[in-house]
């Protein structure tokens, strides 16, 4: 007869039964699909109403999980939502807004971008075990003092792996498809030429006597600056897109073809690797943000042209993510999110998309340049086949996935976002967020209340852009809206309108037609106020010394003297082994 086991003594057991929990909870934890489309529509979508694009799959998630109808963006352009959707914060508190007109980073080799102090859900995760992966579009920096000292790269904020492109994809990326800098109009010859111009009918007047040899300084001048200028315009697809591997640069300039294919393979790659989890995965689309391109196998699908076919793709790239999930039996234990960054870009005019009842598009803080596609799908976990109509965030995305992830929200900083889990599974009777502020670079533009026990939803505007006349959509003499105060209208009292009754926002109230209109532009006011009393000072990052290209921190995979030039097969990083 064999002797009993001698008893574990009280420590052990505790320890052993300690370490159990642990490792359950690793288990237990899901794995985080995050989806960024780039300047997609609300209206693009076949589940948001569309009824001439083609989105399968996109259609599926929102039948299998969550669709927000009331989801904004934190701001209306690429640079600041993105660092809000990542931090969980107003973009104005990481210092992501500035006074001056693009509002977003320009450049590759420019200093700005998300600070290091700022936490992202994906750093936050990491320090909880997880494997985390950026593929494709970063936009929020790259170098603070030397090129290869990647103070803001995706490495530097918590993601391990990064395949894609750390700026945009700029006009200048496709040949044929013009530059951003001229439309922008930030070309200085164009200043020269226009003082240039002024002198010589000054003194053809006789109010401006000049010597024959000071015009001919002049003429030197402005044809010197034009030279330059435009040498450096052709310089910009070496110098801005450029595709990273992690560190290190696979090709300069990158080549849209096939590039949602390669990424999408990539994104698939990164789950085939990490099958036991868990796992952060944050698909960020260079599509649907011009220059458009789609794959061969996509051009032509649809009747919309190039943008249309570039949604196809998009939806097939979702599509292949989702077989994926599938395939490797982590659809029960993964939180897939679908979103856009802000609305479409109307003013891009036949490469813009649609965003369905809603004003205006990107660039704007009307409800088309911040209303975005919200889809949010975790079988068992997440109701499936609902639709909710309580204002949400992108920001929220912070605080749901750093608690899920086992980590707690930063005490030490303003979070703004709020966890989505008990809205999602009907936890909570009051408003989601009762107020949302809407930033125009660094200028407060309006706000929205959600006031507790009613159905409105009221949205203030301080000022508005200045759209053409016969066009409702189309900001004056430019391809997005600026802020500045030559390019805006301010309103006081503020334009106030009811969503709830007028979600296009097509007929301000006013105190004949709204009883309570200085009420509640009163209390709106007030948090406004309070709002901006919790911002602390922080250096802005979209400052012109921050914005200005600086050829010291110039990324290159050759000599500047080889036009930084270089393909994918000879450059470190592209026979990575885990490539697709």
């Amino acid at each position: 007869m064999k002797p009993s086991p001698l008893p574990l003594p009280l420590p052990v057991l505790l320890l052993l039964m300690e370490v159990s929990y642990v490792l359950l909870q690793e288990n237990n934890k899901p794995n985080f699909v995050l989806m960024m489309v780039d300047d997609l529509g609300i209206g693009d979508l076949g589940c948001y109403g569309n009824k001439t694009l083609r989105t399968p799959n996109i259609d599926q998630l929102a039948l299998e999980g969550v669709k927000l109808t009331h989801h904004i963006a934190a701001a209306s352009l690429c640079t600041p939502s993105r660092a809000a959707f990542l931090t969980g914060r107003y973009p104005i508190r990481s210092g992501l807004t500035g006074t001056l007109r693009p509002g977003v980073f320009l450049f590759n080799a420019a200093s700005g971008g998300l600070p290091s102090k700022e936490v992202t859900f994906a750093k936050m995760a990491r320090q909880q075990g997880y494997e985390t992966a950026l593929i494709g579009k970063w936009h929020l920096g790259l170098s603070c003092e030397s090129r290869d000292d990647h103070c803001h790269h995706p490495s530097s904020h918590g993601f391990n792996y990064f395949f894609g492109i750390p700026l945009t994809n700029l006009r200048d990326c496709q040949p044929g498809h013009g530059t951003v800098f001229q439309l922008q109009k930030y070309l200085p010859c164009w200043t020269l030429g226009i003082v240039l111009a002024s002198a010589v009918a000054l003194h053809l007047v006789g109010v401006l006597p000049l010597r024959r040899g000071m015009l001919g300084g002049l003429l030197l001048l402005v044809v010197t600056a034009t030279g330059l200028t435009a040498g450096f315009i052709k310089m910009i697809p070496y110098f801005n897109c450029l595709l990273f591997r992690d560190g290190g640069i696979v090709e300069q300039p990158f080549s849209p073809e096939n590039l949602t294919q390669r990424m999408t393979g990539e994104a698939v790659a990164f789950m085939e690797r990490n099958p036991a989890g868990p796992f952060l995965l944050f698909v960020s689309f260079l599509q649907v943000h011009t220059a458009m391109f789609a794959s061969a196998a996509f051009r032509g699908s649809s009747r919309h042209g190039i943008y249309g076919d570039a949604v196809h793709e998009v939806d097939w790239s979702i599509g292949q993510i989702m077989q994926a999930l599938d395939r490797l039996g982590l659809r029960e234990n993964t939180l897939v999110y679908l979103t856009s960054d802000q609305g479409a870009h109307r003013e891009e005019g036949v490469h813009g998309g649609w965003n369905g009842i809603y004003k205006a598009g990107k660039s704007t803080n009307w409800e088309g340049g911040i209303r975005v596609p919200g889809i949010l799908r975790w079988p068992g976990k997440i109701p499936s086949g609902r639709e909710i109509d309580e204002p949400t965030s992108n920001m929220d995305l912070f605080p749901t996935v750093v608690q899920l992830s086992g980590a707690s929200v930063p005490q030490d900083r303003e979070i703004d976002g709020r966890d989505l889990l008990d809205l999602l599974q009907r936890r909570v009777q009051r408003p989601h967020h009762e107020f949302l502020f809407h930033y125009c670079n660094s200028y407060l533009n309006a706000v929205r209340w959600k006031p507790h026990n009613s159905s409105s939803v009221w949205k203030a505007f301080y000022f508005t852009p200045n759209f053409y006349p016969e066009d409702q959509t189309t900001c004056l003499h430019t391809h997005v809206c600026f802020c500045t105060a030559e390019y805006v209208t301010y309103h006081d009292p503020p334009l106030l309108y009811d969503l709830s009754r007028d979600p296009s926002e097509s007929a301000p109230l006013t105190p004949d037609t709204e009883p309570a209109f200085h009420a509640i532009v009163a209390v709106m006011k007030e948090a406004a106020e309070a709002h901006q009393s919790s911002l602390q000072p922080v250096e802005s990052q979209l400052s012109a010394a921050h914005l200005m290209w600086k050829p010291w921190l110039q990324p290159c995979c050759s000599t500047l003297t080889q036009l930084c030039q270089c393909q994918a097969s000879t450059q470190h990083g592209e026979n990575h082994p885990n490539s697709p």
